[in-house]
């Protein structure tokens, strides 16, 4: 009879019938007890997982995704805003994109190894789903929503502080560093053409001089930054092409 019962559950698959003993571990690893253990299994099913398993009841992450993309831009604003009172917004959005951009976390992701959780199909499996940067990002923003649902805001700050927060400035100058080699493979995809870097002004006195670079795509400006030598101001050039691209706040001729 225990046989009978067991194939019924089977064929109504929910989320609480999901097992994977792990959670666990994870739980001790970001130091969140989940009130409720659905939320927490519910950050991890990707979409694929709903095309192999029609039986299954619950949803995938995506919603989960879209609110913990919100609490995230929320908390790291606020704490950019204070933090730096005297940034302009301009530096203040490239600072934000740097820290929630894909790279970063997947990157993040990667440390807390959210890829090993994840319910995918086996198509998505074979193709290297757990270690994709787009489904660990992705992932990683569902885990913050279902933080945020099971347990609100607090614990919502301190998991982005203690991931994040802490290490802001690292994170931010690991992203300026890569951001020249990603809007030149951004270019060259989409354009098959590389940016070129002009000097646009300096100012301030010998030993404090101050550099204002513009990066172009042909006489397109894509963005423009400011930094104590070349190299940093083309660094934050770049990184201020990539958020506008992303934004779509340019529109690129050629």
């Amino acid at each position: 009879m225990s046989m009978n019962i067991s194939t019924k559950q089977s064929k109504s698959q929910t989320v609480t019938s999901l097992q994977n003993p792990k959670f666990t571990q994870l739980e001790e690893t970001i130091a969140i007890k989940f009130k409720d253990e659905d939320l927490l299994k519910n950050a991890f099913i990707h979409r694929s997982y709903l095309n192999e398993h029609k039986d299954f009841q619950g949803q995938s992450n995506e919603r989960m995704e879209f609110l913990g993309d919100s609490v995230l831009s929320l908390i790291v604003t606020m704490y950019l805003y204070e933090k730096l009172p005297q940034s302009p917004e301009g530096e203040l959005t490239q600072h934000r994109a740097a820290l929630v951009r894909t790279e970063t976390l997947a990157n993040l992701a990667r440390g807390l190894n959210l890829g090993s959780y994840l319910f995918l199909s086996k198509g998505e499996e074979d193709t290297g789903g757990r270690t994709n940067n787009s489904i660990l990002a992705n992932t990683f923003e569902a885990l913050i929503g279902a933080i945020y649902l099971d347990q609100g805001i607090g614990p919502a700050h301190k998991f982005i502080k203690g991931t994040i927060l802490l290490n802001w400035k690292k994170l931010i100058q690991n992203a300026v560093i890569d951001s020249k080699s990603k809007l030149q493979e951004t270019l060259q995809k989409k354009y098959h053409q590389s940016p070129s870097y002009t000097l646009i002004s300096t100012w301030g006195p010998d030993h404090a001089r101050n550099f204002e670079i513009g990066v172009y795509l042909k006489t397109a400006l894509l963005g423009k930054g400011v930094g104590k030598n070349k190299q940093e101001a083309a660094q934050k050039a770049a990184q201020d092409a990539l958020t506008k691209i992303k934004s779509t706040k340019i529109d690129i001729k050629t």
